[in-house]
This record gives structure tokens, C-alpha cells and sequence, in this order.
């Protein structure tokens, strides 16, 4: 079965808001610190950190948001009804090429912002012995997995308003083609009908 714009659109959407829901339970789940525990050495901390999913919600939050790009990138050029658009015809469109742009940018803002903390946190969590006493056991940055949820979504939509964008050329370029094919079928049957009033009717086959 073929897909359509809206079902096209619908993915994208949906990919972009489980994004969101997950970069944002991440950011709240994630511990304000970890415990320091002072090794028998005297000269090493080995930091206790509690139970939390951040690293993998925020694994999964950036896995999304690249699932919502792909789909999103393929969206714009996938040959509804079985009909294809050339690239170069979309990016004659200023506005289609300033939104697909700024979209290609925001995801990747948003993959660095969610990416970030969370292999910080996957290094603090794995590498939790320090040779420092006064090693306080910080966690990742906070605010950044959030602000990395909020830019999945509005990459989403970015995407969204792209396909529309695009979705309007493809019209508008199939329906400047029938135009022209109806003025070429219009131009053989003036032409005939040209050779007919000089040599006279032809004889039907």
C-alpha cells in the first residue's frame, strides 16, 4: 500500500512527541549528584550513584528524533501516487529550501543537546573511581536533555511544515506539466487542421 502525505505526516509527528516525552522524563529523572564513598586507600572516592534511566531515556529520545528526521528528509521526496518530483524543482522554492535548512539544523541541535549529557552521564556512571578525596560525584549539566526534548519536537515540526511546503510544489509542478501537454495536444490538432483547409480532407483510415 502507498503512503501518503498525511500518513507520512502523522509519522513524523509521532516520532517527534515520543522524542519529547522521553528527553523530558530523562531530564527529571536525573540525579542531582551522587553519593561519594571514601575508598580504604584513604586517597580514591568511589561515587554511589542511585538507580535512574536517564541514559537509556535519553539514548532512546536521540534514536527517535533520528527516526522522525529520516522519515521526515524521505517524506519530501517520496513519489506519491506513483509520481516523482525532480529535486532541483523543490529547491527552486526559496521558501522549501530555508525551512528544509533550518530543520536540518535544529536536529542537529537537538541530537547535540540530548547526545551530550547523556553520554556524560553514561561516563560518570561507569567511571565512577577518582584519585581525588574532594571529588564531589557531579552528574550531567542539567537543563540540557530538556532543552534537547523541546528541539526534537519543534524539529518535528519543522519537517512538518517542510512536507507541506513541499507537497505544494509537487502540485503545482504536475499541474504546470498537464498544462503544457494540453497546449502541445492543442498545437498538433491546429496544425492538422491547417494541412487539411491547403490539400483538402483526408482520406480516412
Amino acid at each position: 500500500m502507498a503512503a501518503t502525505v498525511k500518513q507520512m505526516s502523522l509519522i513524523v509527528s509521532l516520532f517527534g512527541v515520543v522524542s519529547f516525552i522521553l528527553g523530558v522524563v530523562a531530564e527529571n529523572k536525573k540525579p542531582a549528584a551522587g553519593t561519594p564513598v571514601p575508598g580504604l586507600d584513604g586517597v580514591s572516592v568511589t561515587c554511589k550513584y542511585p538507580a535512574d534511566p536517564t541514559v537509556a531515556l535519553g539514548y532512546l529520545s536521540t534514536a527517535f528524533l533520528v527516526a522522525s528526521t529520516v522519515t521526515g528528509y524521505l517524506s519530501l521526496f517520496y513519489p506519491y501516487k506513483g509520481k516523482s518530483i525532480p529535486q532541483g524543482v523543490l529547491f527552486k522554492h526559496t521558501t522549501f529550501t530555508v525551512f528544509f535548512n533550518i530543520s536540518l539544523f535544529t536536529t542537529g541541535l537537538a541530537a547535540a543537546m540530548l547526545l551530550w549529557p547523556t553520554i556524560t552521564e553514561h561516563i560518570h556512571l561507569t567511571r565512577n573511581v577518582h584519585r581525588n578525596i574532594n571529588y564531589e560525584c557531579p552528574t550531567a549539566k542539567t537543563g540540557l536533555l530538556g532543552g534537547g526534548a523541546f528541539l526534537s519536537l519543534d524539529s518535528s515540526l519543522l519537517w512538518l511544515i517542510a512536507l507541506m511546503l513541499a507537497d505544494n510544489a509537487r502540485e503545482d509542478f504536475f499541474e504546470e506539466e498537464g498544462e503544457d501537454g494540453d497546449k502541445g495536444e492543442f498545437g498538433t490538432a491546429s496544425s492538422d487542421a491547417y494541412y487539411d483547409a491547403d490539400s483538402g480532407p483526408k482520406a480516412s483510415s
